[in-house]
């Protein structure tokens, strides 16, 4: 099991929810206000405020307030343990298929039918 699990988990949790994807993806454009942020969807302000939090708890956005004004940022690195985990079973798949692939090249096509 990678260290990293607990992070992960955190993580894939936060982006299940498509409208936390959605504000995701506006925040890898540029920081933006709350009110900015909760403009596309059918939501009250306290149920956007929620997946704000649930994004940050995983480390996935930052927050800063001035005065009653509150900026989020996609925290940099904040996907760095998805992209990791994704590319390691990438890896394994394609070596898996590598595998497959010089097993075929064995074969004569005689076997093969």
């Amino acid at each position: 099991m990678p260290r990293y699990h607990d992070e992960l988990d955190a993580v894939l949790r936060a982006l299940a929810d498509p409208t936390r994807r959605a504000m995701v993806e506006r925040l890898a454009k540029s920081p933006a206000v709350v009110s900015e942020l909760a403009a596309p969807f059918s939501m009250a302000l306290p149920s956007v405020l929620q997946h704000l939090r649930v994004l940050e708890d995983a480390g996935v956005v930052t927050s800063q307030k001035h005065g009653r004004v509150r900026t989020v940022s996609l925290r940099p690195g904040a996907l760095d343990t998805l992209r990791l985990w994704v590319g390691e079973q990438r890896m394994s798949a394609e070596r898996r298929f590598d595998r497959l692939d010089s097993q075929l090249a064995r074969t004569t096509p005689k076997e093969l039918t």
